[in-house]
């Protein structure tokens, strides 16, 4: 494996190098960055180790850059950091490490290169480059991290329960790392997280769930989700997605296995899109489930509602894990409640009106909803799954056919609630809400064309019948 470097890169080097040698320290570049660079991945996070002062040689280096980046310095943690080039370097003293039961703070001291690769989590990520003068370039890897990174294993430099024991979030990086890299974790690693999962308890909840986020937003993020799973650790602070997991057979009929099935459809969705919270819906889709099980005679295993139990799930969940609640959660709510409606269009003699509900109710989230619900088409059954998918673009293209006609997508009544209130002189009130939402759901249906002179006369009818009286005429 070669590290292949850019000219903005190789000069940034030099001149940490020549002022190093100035300041009489010796510096390496660690970490992240010569690990994605021996792995062709893109980086632009480079991690500075020095054997002294990481924020003297931090202003130092800066000092020599034309235009001079601003240096953003934290002396409590002894680390530096300055943006040039498009990237982001941070310089630290090397240190050694001890830690407390209760906590993943360190008590730091000054230490050695090897002091400082030692308190690395993984082999892979302990690997450092020198740029002294006297052996500029030389790889530093005492714990065979290139041998890991040739055989795509994650191992850990110390004793893994000292390892996990000491920083628990280390627990998901490594479940995250092999997912992101694709590497398998050896298997005692794997065996050391399980009796550490526990641990997890002293990470902060956004920590844990950062670490969540980067899982979700890979490739295949079934994977570190599956690895979570089976370590333990996702049902120390995602209980309901664990309880999605295995099948219950009566008299012999069995259901899916709802916590796998889930997976297959997060990794389908994340073939068609980068969107998070996408993945995120995906995810959820089938979270009421375990709540709205039943046994029925004659029909077997039923989950009537789920889809409903899961959107007033969604945001306890994403207060659970410190997630953000704002539109993302309302979006992922959104989509879990409407997951199951473009199914049902598949089936015959579906009219227009039920067409017409899902383009309002969707919105512009009906794109995305279709990336969801053609996803969530799973089975070992390939002519099944064929077929499935064959009914679904029927539905799409009907979909389309209805709004290029009805205009219906994003849509509001032709007559707003303001102006129901200027025609019979009313105070926001329950009677404007039923009277707007009749002449909704009458276009909505199909029982009258939506436009502005129909509404006007339905509203009339309908408010006669409420014995309200106009007292302002309203303009068609």
């Amino acid at each position: 494996m070669d590290i292949v470097c850019s000219i903005e890169e190789l000069k940034l080097f030099q001149t940490i190098s020549d002022a190093a040698a100035e300041l009489n320290v010796k510096c390496y570049l660690i970490g992240g960055f010569v690990r994605d660079k021996l792995l062709d991945r893109p980086t632009k996070d480079v991690d500075i180790v020095c054997t002294g002062d990481g924020i003297a040689l931090a202003h130092a280096v800066s000092a020599r850059i034309p235009g001079t980046p601003a240096v953003h310095f934290f002396k409590n943690f002894g680390t530096a950091q300055f943006c040039v080039e498009g990237l982001d370097v941070e310089f630290v003293g090397a240190r050694k490490e001890s830690y407390s039961s209760d906590s993943r703070k360190p008590e730091v001291a000054p230490g050695t290169i090897q002091d400082d690769q030692l308190r690395r989590d993984f082999t892979i990520n302990a690997l450092a480059i020198s740029l002294n003068k006297d052996d500029y370039g030389k790889l530093n890897d005492p714990f065979g991290g290139m041998e890991d990174l040739e055989s795509k294993i994650i191992r850990t430099p110390r004793e893994p329960d000292t390892t996990f024991s000491d920083d628990p979030l280390r627990m998901m990086r490594c479940i995250r790392f092999a997912t992101q890299l694709g590497f398998n974790i050896q298997p005692d690693i794997f065996e050391a997280i399980r009796r550490n999962k526990d641990r997890l308890k002293i990470i902060s909840q956004e920590r844990t769930t950062d670490e969540l986020n980067k899982i979700m937003a890979t490739p295949k993020p079934s994977v570190g989700l599956d690895l979570l799973y089976k370590s333990g650790l996702l049902d120390k602070f995602f209980p309901q997605m664990t309880a999605l997991a295995g099948v219950e057979i009566i008299e012999g009929k069995g259901h899916k296995d709802n916590f796998y099935h889930t997976l297959q459809v997060i990794d389908n969705t994340a073939a068609k899109s980068d969107n998070l919270w996408l993945r995120w819906a995906a995810l959820l889709h089938d979270i009421g489930k375990p709540a709205t099980k039943r046994f029925e005679e004659n029909h077997g295993w039923t989950f009537h509602g789920h889809e409903a139990v899961g959107e007033r799930m969604t945001p306890k969940i994403f207060r659970q894990l410190k997630l953000p609640q704002n539109d993302k959660m309302k979006y992922v709510a959104k989509l879990v409640a409407l997951h199951l409606r473009p199914i049902s269009l598949t089936k015959e003699d579906i009219t227009d009106s039920a067409m017409r509900r899902l383009l309002f109710d969707a919105g512009d989230d009906l794109e995305d909803l279709m990336i969801l619900c053609e996803s969530d088409i799973t089975s070992k059954n390939r002519m099944k799954v064929r077929r499935y998918l064959e009914n679904f673009e029927l539905v799409k293209q009907r979909l389309k056919e209805v709004e290029q006609n009805d205009k219906i997508r994003n849509w509001q009544p032709p007559i707003s609630g303001d102006e129901i209130m200027h025609v019979f002189n009313l105070e926001p009130s329950r009677e404007v809400g039923v009277l707007k939402t009749t002449i909704r759901e009458a276009i909505l249906d199909g029982v009258i064309p939506n436009d502005r002179e129909a509404a006007y006369d339905l509203l009339l009818a309908r408010a006669s019948e409420m014995n309200l009286t106009p007292v302002n005429i309203l303009e068609i």
